[in-house]
């Protein structure tokens, strides 16, 4: 695949992405009681619902910033895989209701493998996502 068509499916997929998260963690932010209600009733501490809708929503703006998206995309995996988690043990329906979760998780993965740097990019000071913050 070809550096530009990489980068092309690469910015799409951020952007949809994080139009995803940010609904999410407007959803969890906009209904911090219920959030909270939820996760204590699966054991958790309720103030994870606000760690976990601000990490959201700080990942989705992440997404978009070049220099920003490997982090934003590694934070918001392993959110998706504490989720898929939550399906398999805790949450009545098992995983077929964390099949959204593991979706997500394939596109950030996949998000992850187009923006790798090869060995000849790594010290490329032409790089887009170097460039891009001038």
């Amino acid at each position: 695949m070809s550096v530009s068509i990489r980068n092309l499916v690469a910015w799409i997929l951020r952007l949809l992405l994080c139009l995803v998260f940010l609904a999410s963690s407007i959803r969890t932010l906009s209904d911090l009681p219920g959030a909270v209600r939820l996760f204590t009733t699966l054991g958790l501490p309720g103030w994870l619902a606000y760690v976990i809708g601000g990490a959201e929503l700080l990942g989705s703006i992440g997404l978009l910033v070049p220099m920003l998206t490997r982090f934003a995309a590694i934070g918001l995996s392993i959110i998706m895989i504490g989720a898929i988690g939550m399906h398999a043990f805790l949450i009545p329906g098992g995983l077929m209701g964390g099949i959204p979760a593991m979706i997500l998780l394939l596109l950030l993965t996949s998000l992850l493998w187009l923006r790798r740097l090869h060995p000849s990019e790594a010290f490329d000071v032409s790089r887009e996502d170097i460039t891009t913050q001038v």
